[in-house]
């Protein structure tokens, strides 16, 4: 069984804990840890706070680790963490302004292409499709819903009949 872990918090590191365990702008985890190290300095065992926040007690244990070794900055995750974007803003908005400009209508994969020649970027053509959803852009495509098809009503013998 490992030792026990007990750390003691000066006032100012309790009020530091104690506001940044409330604060908004804060990731969810790194809340967590600082309210693991309140209890902890409260008296509360490892396997008492692992039970509270629904972990493993390896958790708390390395969350009070990192506030021993490197303080408060240790309860923020490292950068670095996943995947880099392969693409900058101004890809984006190169192909936002094609859309707009060209005179034609463009599918992924074209743009895919597009982005390849212009800007010597990689993406595939599913990745494109997401990121110009995410921010918004319908594609160049004519907008082809039927208006009148809200506008039209179905009476008994099921013929579309105006609404006015």
């Amino acid at each position: 069984m490992p030792a026990p872990l007990q750390i003691r918090l000066t006032a100012e590191e309790e009020r530091t804990l104690s506001e940044l365990r409330v604060a908004q702008n804060v990731p969810q985890r790194t809340r967590d840890r600082a309210h693991m190290l309140r209890l902890n300095a409260q008296g509360w065992t490892v396997p008492g706070s692992a039970e509270i926040f629904n972990c493993h007690e390896h958790t708390v244990r390395s969350s009070i680790e990192r506030w021993q070794t490197r303080g408060l900055g240790g309860l923020w995750e490292a950068p670095g963490r996943g995947a880099k974007r392969k693409w900058q803003e101004a890809d984006m908005q190169h192909l936002e302004q094609c859309l707009e400009a060209d005179q034609r209508t463009y599918n992924s994969h074209q743009l895919s292409v597009k982005l390849e020649q212009d800007r010597q970027v990689l993406l595939s053509p599913d990745r494109i499709r997401r990121i110009l959803q995410k921010r918004g852009g319908d594609g160049s495509a004519p907008d082809t819903r039927n208006i009148t098809s809200k506008t039209q009503i179905y009476d008994n013998s099921n013929k579309p009949t105006s609404k006015r």
